[in-house]
């Protein structure tokens, strides 16, 4: 499970701003302007920092429950 505690910002809008920089092809600087957009004062080194830190900790995630997906499917089949 990964920890939001003591973040500054809600886990929505962190998580959000690394799925954001990891599907499209977004700056850190045009990330800063769309939560601008949307009434979130964030700088664009935060959005850095956030995802240096949990993409990571995100994969390790996915991964995890990919595994046990593929699995639980793989046994359906026997």
């Amino acid at each position: 499970m990964i920890s939001f505690k003591k973040m500054r910002f809600p886990k929505e809008v962190i998580l959000q701003n690394v799925y954001w920089y990891n599907r499209y092809s977004l700056s850190y600087r045009d990330l800063e302007e769309m939560m601008k957009e949307r009434g979130v004062d964030v700088d664009h080194s935060t959005i850095n920092d956030w995802v240096v830190k949990y993409n990571p900790l995100l994969e390790i995630e996915f991964q995890k429950s990919n595994r046990s997906k593929w699995n639980s499917n793989k046994n359906q089949y026997r």
